[in-house]
């Protein structure tokens, strides 16, 4: 299955450069570029894209804003996104995830290393670091705004254990293999989590696991 890509970012080459990249590979196709917020949203809506490659900072309408209006939209409910920052430390990442991006990538990630962020993305799976995630929701996350259906307190004892590990960083096959499970019961876990606390991602189980006190950033 190829990946329909779209590309968000106010400078023209780094459009072009990224273009070039993800053409080269054989599972994904460039289906649009956006030079504003705006556009992008625009173009997410008419290209039928799978993911998109979001740069923060843009004119008319920043990428949150753009992330955030493409998240709220019924019809566009399968389309990721994947922020790009310059920095990790970027305060505007916290509130990207909360608008309901999938994940965030620096922008001097390796080719390779981008290729890899746009599958697992596009797979289903948040792109977590879990370092700078920490370092930043420790410092800018205040009061919760993810509208959650239930609170931590929902979930049984196996399920917390499994959030406290994704808040962490940790994959399916790591949450299995940490907990004496299979896969399948891992990925199962997650989903009924996600269900019960009213929340569309893994990024967002992050936000609520820290928001909740359920893990702290002296823990990662």
């Amino acid at each position: 299955m190829t990946i329909r890509v779209l590309l968000a970012d106010d400078q023209t080459l780094v459009r072009a450069a990224f273009a070039m990249l993800v053409e080269s590979a054989r599972d994904m196709e460039v289906v649009g570029e956006a030079a504003t917020g705006r556009e992008a949203v625009e173009l997410a809506r008419s290209v039928r894209a799978d993911l998109v490659v979001m740069d923060i900072r843009m004119p008319d309408l920043d990428g949150i804003e753009a992330t955030r209006l493409i998240a709220a939209d019924e019809a566009l409910a399968g389309v990721k996104v994947l922020v790009l920052t310059t920095y990790d430390t970027d305060e505007n990442i916290v509130e990207a995830l909360r608008a309901g991006a999938s994940g965030f990538l620096v922008k001097d990630t390796r080719p390779a290393e981008l290729l890899d962020a746009i599958r697992t993305v596009a797979a289903g799976d948040a792109l977590l670091s879990p370092g700078p995630t920490a370092r930043l929701i420790a410092r800018f996350l205040r009061a919760p705004s993810i509208p959650a259906a239930g609170g931590p307190d929902c979930l049984s004892e196996r399920e917390s254990q499994v959030l406290a590990l994704v808040a962490r960083g940790l994959n399916n096959t790591e949450i299995a293999e940490a907990l004496g499970l299979s896969p399948l019961t891992a990925k199962t876990h997650v989903s009924r989590i996600m269900g019960k606390l009213g929340v569309r991602d893994r990024a967002q189980l992050v936000i609520v696991a820290y928001e909740s006190g359920m893990v702290t950033p002296g823990t990662m």
